[in-house]
């Protein structure tokens, strides 16, 4: 059982074009993921809602968007956290 809240790093990164974000949480909690492209465009929230203490994993794919910089934000309570992941295609 995770001890911290903690966004990892995507894997992998650079990426063509699906990939994995992990996160960890040490309790029950609401968690928010959202993809944001470099103008700071909401383009995905592949999570929404309450999320059960653990190590956890999403898969995004990128099929529908552009080569580029993104930014993937993690809300878990009152914690925040933000990565940078780049597509290529």
């Amino acid at each position: 059982m995770p001890k911290t809240f903690a966004l990892l790093p995507n894997y992998p990164n650079p990426f063509n074009p699906p990939t994995t974000i992990r996160y960890q949480l040490p309790v029950d909690t609401h968690v928010k993921l959202v993809i944001y492209n470099l103008l700071g465009q909401r383009v995905a929230a592949p999570v929404d809602g309450r999320i059960t203490a653990g190590s956890h994993q999403i898969s995004w794919d990128a099929s529908d968007y552009s080569s580029g910089l993104y930014f993937y934000k993690l809300t878990a309570g009152d914690k925040v956290f933000t990565k940078r992941m780049t597509l290529l295609k």
